[in-house]
């Protein structure tokens, strides 16, 4: 690997450090290139010669953040033994992002309500809630949910509204407790508890 092309990878990364940072905390639209460029330490010709143009950038940044929601909800799966635990893992690692202090809400969210339509933040959402949408109603197929179609929507929306709650309300512990009041009593109406009964003899 050339010295070159560590200067971009590296390059790359500071920059969207710096995106994130900055699109978290002030949104996609507010936020220019200068700034981005300005936080990471490169001058803005480096930002287009990596990125090609600010809607790439804004696209890069939403499909790391992805990527990194997806890293997280596969060792969460990966740590429980049945799709009725990591359900509740999820809901769970939900509530400790809430709980952060760096918590502002949704990357998705935050990003779509500036988006116009077929923008990068429109296309890229979409592509991580379907992903979502689908991870939701496998896990209550497997968990033998009566109509998993149905759960995995109600899951779902509470996924989102959690988020939504928390940043909308100012009430963060709030909105996770209800969370997980609402999917602990979710889960329990829509997946059938096994049990074991005697055979008559």
């Amino acid at each position: 690997m050339t010295v070159k092309t560590l200067q971009r990878q590296s390059a790359r990364e500071r920059l969207l450090a710096a995106a994130d940072q900055l699109f978290y905390a002030e949104g996609v639209h507010v936020v220019g290139v200068d700034r981005i460029a300005e936080r990471a330490g490169v001058t803005k010709a480096t930002l287009y010669n990596t990125f090609g143009s600010k809607e790439d950038l804004v696209r890069a940044y939403l499909e790391q953040h992805m990527g990194r929601r997806q890293e997280r909800i596969a060792r969460i799966l990966a740590a429980n033994d049945s799709p009725r635990k990591r359900i509740l893992g999820i809901f769970a690692e939900v509530e400790e992002l809430l709980a952060g202090s760096a918590f502002r809400g949704c990357r998705f969210i935050m990003a779509t309500a500036e988006a116009r339509p077929g923008d990068a933040s429109e296309i890229v959402a979409e592509e991580y809630r379907t992903w979502l949408r689908t991870l939701f109603t496998d896990l209550a197929k497997d968990a033998g949910a009566t109509d998993a179609k149905q759960l995995g929507r109600r899951l779902l929306l509470l996924y989102d509204g959690a988020a939504v709650a928390a940043r909308m309300d100012h009430d963060r512990r709030g909105a996770a407790a209800a969370t997980h009041s609402a999917v602990e009593a979710l889960v329990e109406s829509a997946i059938p508890t096994k049990r074991t009964t005697r055979r008559a003899r």
